[in-house]
């Protein structure tokens, strides 16, 4: 692997995962793809954008011209390019079809055209569903409740036939919830730390006891990269780091972390289709020599640290975001 595009990589995961392979691999050169939506932040990269082997392109993975002139020279693809987030596909769904079903398939047409030699598409442990007991092994039906998870399963099940039916040496991943440096503040972990830290309520919905697996950015980027590497095409790799905490005791820890008063809790109503918990089996990823480094209390302190001492970088982003839920109230009330 000499030359890799990375679609998405001025996003969450994206950025963080670019800067981890240009620090391992001296002669790797990373073309990024990014359409720099709101999620989209080059700030993210500004420590790296000077690099001779970095190079951006604005452009979108819907747009088959933008992508025909990112892949020329690679030989892999990874693909974050996604609109990610439930609250917003539940009144937004078309741009999720089309970004996480459409953008894939032009994607993958080019990838065809080019012979790519991997083809990373990175998923949700979300596709599966909820489950009261037990973890979800890669063979398990999906059975996705959002427009959101919804469109990440076409997006992956896609994917997978241009495998079946053209031999183009697919991977899938399906992670748990990450969480992190650089993470757009309107998931639950960066939301809370930065309303905490503004003594403004943190709104956590229903009853709080929703479990998910906390999995810290840096063991994502690591699996990934050990998937892009050694993993076998045609097959899913589910990342999960065991890290389940309900809602509640992760709000709870934030504000303990900052020494804010549990007051500042504020339970709202649930959103529709709301799972209750999600739980992934990590066998086939630690066959490959993966394991996470970071335990749970490990990483959201870490987590909390980095936003306290970059004030300017979630002030910017939120600045943005409050603009956006403006008019979103006036669409949806």
């Amino acid at each position: 692997m000499n030359r890799l595009l990375v679609t998405g990589g001025a996003g969450f995961i994206g950025s963080n995962f670019i800067r981890w392979i240009l620090r391992k691999y001296p002669d790797l050169h990373i073309v990024n793809l990014d359409a720099l939506t709101y999620a989209g932040n080059p700030e993210n990269l500004r420590d790296i954008e000077k690099n001779a082997r970095y190079n951006f392109v604005h452009g979108n993975i819907c747009n088959p011209d933008d992508v025909a002139k990112a892949m020329p020279g690679c030989d892999s693809v990874i693909n974050f390019a996604a609109e990610t987030h439930v609250d917003r596909s539940i009144h937004e769904a078309g741009a999720f079809v089309d970004t996480d079903v459409r953008g894939t398939f032009v994607l993958l047409e080019e990838s065809k055209k080019h012979k790519i030699a991997r083809f990373l598409h990175i998923s949700t442990d979300e596709v599966y569903g909820s489950i009261e007991v037990g973890s979800f092994k890669e063979t398990d039906a999906l059975n996705p409740s959002s427009p959101y998870s919804a469109s990440k399963a076409g997006g992956e099940l896609l994917a997978h036939s241009y495998f079946v039916t053209y031999r183009l040496p697919v991977l899938i991943t399906r992670s748990a919830n990450n969480f992190g440096p650089y993470q757009y503040p309107e998931k639950l972990i960066p939301l809370f730390i930065t309303n905490a830290i503004d003594n403004k309520p943190l709104p956590l919905y229903g009853d709080g006891k929703n479990v998910r697996d906390w999995l810290f950015v840096e063991d994502q980027v690591e699996a990934l990269d050990l998937v892009l590497q050694k993993g076998i095409p045609g097959e899913v790799y589910n990342i999960g780091a065991g890290n389940e905490e309900m809602n509640i005791t992760v709000t709870k820890s934030v504000l303990k972390l900052l020494g804010k008063a549990e007051s500042l809790i504020q339970p709202v109503k649930d959103r529709p289709g709301h799972d209750r918990r999600y739980s992934v089996a990590t066998d086939k990823i630690r066959a490959l020599g993966w394991k996470p480094r970071h335990k749970f209390p490990e990483g959201l302190e870490r987590t909390v640290r980095w936003y306290v001492e970059n004030e300017a970088w979630w002030r910017t982003v939120k600045e943005k975001q409050t603009a956006y839920q403006e008019w979103y109230k006036k669409q949806y009330g």
